[in-house]
């Protein structure tokens, strides 16, 4: 429980639109003149997410040094078989650290940091829509960046 040993100070906040995608697997999509392989992301999602959170994080204009905590709650999309009067748990994919790293990615390409070595502690949920504490009403997250006091 090292995050509460600690005196974190509140340092930005932000709430992204938009689908949350994980970072995954990479898959080779060829070789360049010099053999060396072509990755891509497999997922298609990644990417839109990565600059909505590139975009939110560049308008806070925040640049953290040092430890930092990250507290992200990601809103995805209800199932349409899930029960609509009563809460769900969304325990089926996408996997939570994979949305954690491109999420940490983003943040990175946005300057928050300077690389995602700085995070020395991390609190991530799922919820879906309205469902539980920092939960959107549409599909995005809740990412809440702290440093040290």
């Amino acid at each position: 429980m090292i995050s509460t040993a600690l005196n974190w100070e509140p340092a930005a906040f932000l709430a992204v639109i938009g689908l949350p995608g994980p970072q995954g697997s990479k898959k080779l999509v060829g070789r360049d003149s010099k053999g060396r392989g072509i990755l891509v992301e497999s997922s298609a999602k990644v990417k839109p997410w990565r600059e909505a959170v590139k975009t939110a994080a560049c308008a806070t204009g925040v640049r953290l040094n040092g430890p930092v905590r990250l507290v992200v709650t990601f809103t995805l999309p209800k199932p349409k078989s899930a029960p609509k009067t009563r809460r769900t748990w969304p325990d089926r994919k996408p996997d939570l650290s994979k949305l954690v790293r491109s999420t940490e990615d983003a943040l990175t390409d946005a300057g928050i940091w300077e690389d995602d070595s700085r995070v020395i502690s991390t609190e991530s949920h799922k919820v879906f829509p309205n469902e539980g504490q920092d939960a959107l009403d549409r599909p995005g997250a809740i990412i809440r960046l702290m440093r040290l006091a």
